[in-house]
């Protein structure tokens, strides 16, 4: 799987630290490296799923729907918000999670 390519990821913005800064997940890479190196809580059991879902993706073991899943729990257990877009129907409409 092509791990730097949007493809088959549905964007989500996560907001991130004390001044809730912005940080676009498009791609597999880009999960990763949020789930990597600027997660703010690394010891939640969604987490840890995300992060085996991440790695499981990337070695083509688990497809990014799932992935993608888990990083909302994940987001959810660590009280980060998430702006999601899911298409629907053709259209796209916005969603916000907290």
């Amino acid at each position: 799987m092509q791990w730097n390519t949007s493809a088959d990821f549905s964007p989500l913005v996560l907001f991130l630290g004390a001044r809730h800064q912005r940080r676009i997940v498009r791609t597999l890479r880009d999960a990763a490296e949020v789930l990597m190196t600027e997660w703010p809580l690394e010891d939640g059991e969604e987490y840890v799923a995300a992060v085996k879902a991440c790695a499981d993706a990337i070695t083509g073991q688990a497809g990014t729907d799932q992935l993608r899943d888990l990083l909302l729990s994940a987001a959810r257990e660590a009280g980060i918000a998430v702006l999601s877009v899911i298409p629907d129907s053709g259209q796209t409409t916005p969603h916000m999670a907290a």
